[in-house]
């Protein structure tokens, strides 16, 4: 099928499930699956993803959700595999257009709580804690929750029982034969529900092009003691904020070495808290002090866990890096480990924290040149085992960029999955699963990204972000133009007068003023008098420098001026026209002389 076929899956879920993924398939993060039924509709997680370098000015980037908007009155639920913000972040979001009830475990829950209070949509959500093992009916759909091992607690695999059979979608996850906590993923049930039969497996690729066995979080503990022993100032541990199972091994290291606990950034804070009031943390209160008096004692009995792995400008570490924290240094002797992954598209960002941290003197530690961080989510042999133990008829992988599927799907055919049993699909394709066949049987045509620029309610239009790209890249250009009447009688001004506008003068007008002399009504008073070019100016932000570039901003202002000598009348009274033309024939000509096409906003001005 082409990305152009829409079609209307109203009339076309009798007898089969539709899924229909929102995100998660072609990128890591925004994770959010669809399952339909003809009268029902479920949602698996609902996660957001950072932005790239390239999206100036984006905070964050939700899941398109009009398709569950248009059938709202079908949704039955959204459940929660586990409380990261790839798979939860979206949630208040969701919820701010969405009255449906949400289902998920106790931490996972509480994590979500946070966000969904700052949005202002905790009062009206309907949250429903479930524990490992528990089944909930919603309507065409059963959903019983599945203990899994991640790098967070209270994680859970679902097994969706549908009028056609069962559905095993696995969230994140790897098989930890040593976990933190003791709780080891439910072998025994995935391998009854394999035996009872499964139609479909949608598994988690992130890690399909790794071999082996994912090593257990345990397998950290040795290599981060080693640098506790060597560490003699402050220790800075990174990390992310939800990796709890990482954290309480941090938090029994600094207790057995004897250093006390600052904690520094507000998702982290919020998370010890709310992990440890319910159980799922272990810290010790008399190890614990506030951030902000972490210089009262000396540097080696300190341990500081900061937010930023990722390199976020505003994250604790990144102001650190830069000197910025308004209460913690990073000095000459300090370490800092920074435990977590790289994700794809964040080297930039990490590699300048990095190199401002050893500009300060630090001792960095991260995954590229150390063992000081492990995955939470299967290698190939953990995935091999998801698809062995369950034995589906069909397969579809999800979460990870598209290599990362298709190797996933590589995988399944090794252990005998015939390959047109298997689905490689993306973001938005509908896959229509009967007992007999699973294919993808069109696209969503309101699916895709939400670009928030601030609060979630502040959706970003993609040509404001396409703007935004083009003004950092190019620039932008004013060409201001003076229209003056001709009277008939020679009574124009003298164009040896000073310029209307000069180069002192051009950089102090407001842009507001700017803009209300570009949107003023596109048709005035018409005179039987006609107009001409006056005085025309060019200024240039970001484009070309101005004192350096005389002979190609006269030349723009030559062709301006001819633009206008050209139009009629009627069309020189006709304010958008002038602007079009203007903006047309300079775009041109800056593409022909330098190859670059920058932003060009002409502002009409009548005398």
């Amino acid at each position: 099928m082409t990305d152009s076929m829409l079609i209307n899956n109203e009339n076309s879920v009798n007898g089969n499930v539709s899924i229909i993924p929102l995100g998660g398939l072609g990128e890591f993060g925004l994770n959010m699956m669809v399952y339909e039924t003809q009268d029902d509709l479920i949602v698996i997680d609902t996660g957001f993803m950072l932005p790239n370098a390239d999206m100036p000015g984006v905070d964050l980037i939700f899941p398109d959700i009009h398709y569950l908007i248009e059938r709202k009155e079908k949704i039955r639920g959204i459940l929660l595999t586990h409380g990261h913000e790839d798979h939860i972040g979206a949630l208040a979001y969701v919820l701010r257009q969405l009255d449906v009830p949400v289902y998920g475990t106790q931490l996972t829950l509480a994590i979500a709580s946070g966000r969904l209070r700052e949005y202002g949509v905790l009062g009206k959500a309907q949250l429903n804690t479930i524990a490992p093992g528990d089944t909930v009916e919603l309507g065409d759909f059963s959903a019983e929750f599945i203990h899994v091992t991640h790098s967070i607690p209270d994680s859970v695999a679902i097994a969706l029982r549908t009028p056609i059979g069962i559905i095993v979608h696995t969230g994140d996850f790897k098989f930890d034969m040593t976990p933190v906590d003791g709780k080891l993923s439910d072998i025994q049930r995935l391998a009854r529900l394999g035996s009872e039969g499964v139609l479909m497996l949608v598994s988690d690729s992130t890690n399909a092009e790794r071999p082996g066995q994912t090593p257990s979080e345990k397998s950290i503990y040795d290599k981060i003691d080693h640098i506790f022993q060597r560490t003699e100032q402050k220790l800075f541990l990174c990390t992310f904020s939800s990796s709890l199972h990482r954290i309480q091994q941090f938090i029994d290291l600094a207790n057995l070495h004897r250093r006390l606990i600052a904690v520094s950034g507000r998702s982290l804070l919020n998370n010890v808290r709310t992990a440890s009031e319910l159980g799922y943390l272990h810290v010790n209160s008399d190890y614990l002090i506030d951030a902000r008096d972490a210089s009262m004692f000396k540097p080696h009995e300190v341990m500081v866990l900061s937010t930023g792995s990722q390199g976020e400008p505003r994250s604790a570490m990144a102001l650190m890096a830069l000197d910025n924290h308004p209460f913690l240094k990073v000095e000459q002797g300090d370490t800092v480990v920074i435990s977590a992954r790289i994700i794809p598209g964040n080297e930039k960002a990490i590699g300048n924290v990095v190199n401002h941290l050893l500009r300060r003197g630090a001792k960095i530690y991260h995954e590229r040149n150390a063992d000081v961080h492990v995955s939470g989510h299967g290698s190939s042999e953990d995935l091999k085992l998801m698809l062995n133990l369950l034995q589906p008829k069909f397969f579809m992988p999800m979460h990870g960029e598209y290599q990362n599927l298709v190797r996933h799907a590589e995988l399944a055919e090794s252990v005998g999955i015939p390959s047109e049993n298997i689905t490689v699909a993306e973001d938005g394709e509908l896959i229509h699963l009967t007992p007999e066949t699973c294919e993808v049987f069109g696209r969503e045509g309101r699916s895709g990204r939400v670009l928030v620029d601030g609060k979630p309610e502040i959706e970003l239009e993609d040509i404001v972000l396409r703007d935004r790209i083009q003004l950092s890249e190019d620039g932008i250009v004013i060409p201001v133009i003076v229209l003056h009447s001709d009277t008939g009688d020679g009574s124009q001004q003298d164009s040896n007068q000073p310029s209307a506008i000069s180069h002192q003068q051009e950089r102090e007008i407001p842009a507001e003023n700017l803009l209300s002399e570009s949107r003023q009504p596109t048709t005035d008073n018409h005179s039987k008098t006609g107009l001409n070019a006056g005085e025309i100016e060019i200024i240039s932000r970001g484009f070309v420098y101005m004192d350096q570039s005389e002979e190609l901003i006269e030349a723009a202002k030559e062709i301006t001026r001819s633009v206008i000598e050209n139009l009629s009348d009627e069309q020189k009274h006709e304010t958008e026209v002038v602007q079009d033309e203007v903006r047309g024939a300079l775009r041109r000509f800056f593409s022909k002389q330098m190859q670059r096409t920058p932003i060009i906003f002409p502002v009409v001005m009548r005398i």
